[in-house]
């Protein structure tokens, strides 16, 4: 199945079920070719169709694929009646790490400039309003679990959590948020649970054409999206789960300036929204003539954090970043003032490249804001994540730059070679 993302730098990951839905580097060309066979199709069929089919084979969700109502709301009903139907739990021996074994691709393709027109950011998120207790008992029906049944709807963020608590990694999400905490952030409640669901590729990106279907964190989830989240757990070995909560217990972060801490708080208040190609806006915006939920390519999430959002006392702080692309972002410093990987300090905004740290410009594919002590926070296929600095991230880490410091707020202005 294909599950590239349209990203004006795509990236893939680590783990078979983490890279397969990565960007795959501005596919653009391939995502701008089928709209009108894509459109043909979905008038029939849902975009979940292989996902729908799959959990209606294990007797969930619905008696058949006809009757499953790919387009309705889930209920919190609904919700009740799958959870204690699918797989919980799933680990490998205690205190071993499991890195499923897989490949990465490597992005290719060209980064264009979108020019879109984005509403200005509220500066808030909004938490959802309710939470999922996972029952132990379920009431006998004729129906399978979590069929099409009336009652509440179910956020999107509240089924994550659902799902997080269900496959036994609700410690980890803790872990997650805590080490936020600790560090002086105020990351919002979804913030763990998000992370950890993101790293499971529970979530998916549509295409360039079907942004439309993109889900805000706090938007009722649709019973398509909630068959593609099942049908990933459905597939999972013991890996997956096991790799999750061993590396949750790696995320430390270090002392924060109060601006690095001002920079990141902002940074980490988007976790969980969706990948919106040409996207730089948590609000509802116009991209290449289309309206489209709130949500961030790579280059519009960094360029959110550092461009559009204006802190008081911030100088010239703005005015750092010039270009919206990747490209022009990573060039805008003198090779003399790029940051190695030795000398990544948090809130420097970070370039990845085909070759390293010997990518010429026209190679770097992805930029994102490094949080610290090897991770960072991005905007993927899998939305705005935080994910580990290593594997392909590591092998494909060009270079830094350090708009901080360039703004004049900070006197570290530390070079280190890679």
């Amino acid at each position: 199945m294909n599950r590239q993302g349209a990203d004006l730098s795509p990236v893939p990951r680590r783990n078979r079920h983490y890279s397969l839905l990565c960007l795959l580097a501005c596919v653009c060309a391939a995502a701008l070719a089928a709209p009108s066979a894509t459109a043909k199709q979905s008038a029939t069929k849902s975009w979940a169709q292989p996902q729908i089919k799959e959990v209606v084979a294990h007797g969930l969700m619905a008696p058949s694929v006809a009757s499953f109502h790919a387009n309705d709301r889930l209920t919190q009903t609904e919700l009740n009646k799958l959870l204690p139907a699918l797989p919980s739990e799933l680990t490998t021996e205690t205190g071993t790490t499991t890195d499923p074994a897989g490949t990465t691709t490597e992005p290719t393709g060209p980064t264009t400039n979108p020019s879109d027109t984005t509403t200005e950011p509220t500066g808030t998120t909004t938490e959802p309003t309710g939470t999922t207790t996972n029952p132990t008992t379920t009431t006998p029906s004729t129906q399978p679990p979590g069929s099409p049944e009336p009652g509440a709807q179910v956020a999107l963020d509240t089924f994550d959590a659902a799902l997080v608590d269900q496959l036994g990694l609700a410690g980890a999400a803790t872990r997650f948020r805590d080490a936020a905490r600790r560090a002086g952030l105020a990351p919002p409640k979804r913030f763990g649970t998000e992370i950890v669901a993101r790293l499971l590729a529970l979530r998916t990106n549509h295409p360039f054409g079907q942004d439309k279907l993109e889900l805000l964190p706090t938007d009722p989830i649709t019973r398509a999206e909630a068959a593609y989240s099942v049908a990933q757990v459905l597939s999972f070995r013991s890996g997956e789960v096991q790799w999750v909560d061993d590396i949750s217990y790696e995320l430390t972060l270090p002392t924060l300036s109060s601006w690095q801490r001002r920079i990141l708080n902002y940074a980490v208040s988007f976790v969980g929204y969706p990948y919106i190609w040409g996207g730089s806006s948590p609000n509802t915006q116009t991209v290449f003539g289309q309206t489209v939920p709130g949500g961030f390519d790579c280059s519009g999430f960094v360029w959110r954090v550092y461009k559009l959002r204006h802190y008081a006392g911030e100088g010239r702080l703005s005015a750092t970043l010039q270009g919206r692309t990747t490209f022009t972002m990573s060039v805008e410093v003198p090779a003399s003032k790029r940051i190695g990987f030795a000398a990544l300090q948090p809130g420097d905004v970070i370039f990845f490249g085909a070759a390293g740290p010997r990518s010429k410009w026209w190679q770097i594919t992805h930029t994102a804001i490094y949080l610290g002590d090897n991770w960072f926070i991005q905007s993927s296929s899998n939305g705005v994540d935080v994910v580990p600095l290593e594997g392909w991230y590591r092998t494909q880490f060009a270079w830094a730059r350090r708009p901080l410091a360039e703004a004049g707020l900070t006197n570290v202005y530390s070079v280190q070679p890679s």
